[in-house]
């Protein structure tokens, strides 16, 4: 009956998923396969880090969930970024290759898959070594967090030594530096009974490795991305891990896919419905879409500016369409990231960005062209100031050599100083900030002298 059902409901998706499975001789589900189509182009699309998470079912089967994972990954809805179910029929050597291989066979970006992602209880890692023999495989930071929890639950310490760990958890995983992890792992060794420490794994702490796949996200980054996991996991659990029959909770969690995450994924990827037998690309834009965008934009660029700022221009535009530009939409801000930089881009007119090219020329940076480009828009004259507009400049060198200034140059370095010291104040404890205003403070006072009001 309840693989009637999954299979009706596969029946309602406009593009028929991949779907294999077997039943054992007691009728039971013994294996299965599950990948949707818009699931596959995800996987297409992100295949650099793949993230692993298991589930437990009552009678003991395991739900192996595949999410992609990544600065590049910017998916919302829970769910969104799953690209792959499979329940192996035992958990051993034999029957994870085999899931493993059915996986590849489906999905040949495999290949492109760097790192891997699993919990620390995640046994089988030979087959894993094996089967993506490029791939490095490190335990995730979400897991590393939802084991120490539940060691701190288990050891049944005192409640206020108990909330300190929890907090102080909580605080690394959102900024895991190198020195708040040191902190953390210097706070388990003095809260933690001796007998007892060797259960935490402490030394996972101070294993830079593990951590450089988790670093590159901010504190907000961070909080985001673990409690949008905490919900994903509690998703499969709460219908895969208590349901009894395991057909009836894959029926479940489908339709809930169905009806929460699809839409909204498709929506922020912007994609749309694909022929059934065509491979789905899961790109913001088709190729031909993205050129087309692309031509418009360096046809307003030559159009509204003059020769000299469409120069510069069309240099910064070569850089977005060789780079990855991620965008996180706000009110009145939008946050660009290409490559390694990160800068805040204001689209209202005129446009600004708070990367030295737009500070120091006033013209449409990398990040303000991507914006429009991912917005399929153009340059439009009230984004620009009136000295470059068509017919204003003579020469680049005449603008280059007017416009750049050694004061401008130490303004912009000692603006970027000044936010990321306001950053390390704001985000850090009352203590952690005493101790390092009071350094700030007695820094100023020596170089500037105490005779002189130094404003922090």
């Amino acid at each position: 009956m309840a693989l009637t059902m999954l299979n009706e409901l596969l029946i309602e998706d406009p593009n028929p998923p991949m779907l294999l499975y077997q039943i054992s001789k007691t009728a039971e589900l013994d294996t299965l396969n599950y990948q949707s189509c818009f699931m596959q182009g995800v996987f297409a699309h992100f295949p650099e880090i793949l993230f692993i998470h298991r589930t437990y079912n009552p009678v003991g089967k395991v739900l192996y969930t595949f999410l992609v994972d990544g600065p590049r990954v910017q998916l919302e809805g829970h769910l969104a970024r799953a690209v792959y179910f499979a329940i192996p029929a035992k958990e051993d050597a034999e029957g994870l290759a085999q899931m493993f291989q059915v996986f590849k066979k489906f999905n040949p970006a495999w290949e492109r898959v760097c790192t891997i992602l699993v919990d620390p209880h995640f046994l089988p890692l030979p087959t894993l070594t094996m089967e993506f023999p490029a791939a490095e495989v490190l335990l995730s930071a979400f897991h590393i967090c939802k084991f120490l929890q539940g060691k701190f639950y288990q050891l049944s310490l005192e409640q206020p030594v108990e909330r300190v760990l929890l907090t102080s958890l909580q605080s690394t995983m959102c900024s895991a530096t190198a020195g708040n992890l040191r902190k953390l792992y210097t706070l388990l060794s003095s809260c933690i009974p001796p007998a007892q420490l060797p259960e935490l794994h402490s030394h996972w702490l101070l294993n830079d490795r593990i951590w450089l796949a988790h670093r590159w996200r901010s504190r907000a980054e961070s909080s985001r991305y673990f409690q949008g996991l905490e919900v994903t996991t509690r998703v499969l659990s709460q219908f895969f891990g208590t349901t009894p029959c395991v057909e009836q909770g894959m029926t479940l969690l489908l339709r809930y896919m169905q009806q929460n995450s699809g839409d909204k994924a498709s929506s922020s990827l912007g994609l749309s419905p694909q022929n059934n037998h065509a491979p789905l690309d899961v790109s913001p834009e088709s190729p031909r879409v993205e050129q087309l965008v692309e031509a418009r934009i360096q046809h307003s660029l030559n159009a509204i500016c003059t020769g000299p700022a469409a120069q510069l221009c069309l240099g910064e535009l070569a850089v977005v369409q060789k780079s990855v530009h991620l965008i996180g939409s706000g009110s009145e801000k939008v946050n660009i990231q290409i490559l390694e930089d990160t800068h805040r881009v204001q689209p209202q007119p005129p446009a600004s960005c708070s990367c030295y090219f737009n500070q120091a020329f006033h013209l449409p940076c990398r990040h303000i062209l991507a914006l429009l480009s991912a917005r399929h828009q153009v340059l439009q004259p009230d984004m620009l100031p009136a000295q470059w507009t068509a017919g204003c400049a003579a020469s680049l060198d005449n603008i280059l050599g007017s416009k750049w200034s050694e004061t401008l140059d130490k303004h912009l370095a000692v603006a970027l100083l000044t936010e990321e010291v306001s950053q390390l104040l704001q985000h850090c404890s009352q203590e952690e900030f005493e101790r390092r205003y009071s350094t700030l403070r007695e820094l100023a006072d020596s170089w500037i002298g105490p005779y002189e009001q130094v404003q922090l």
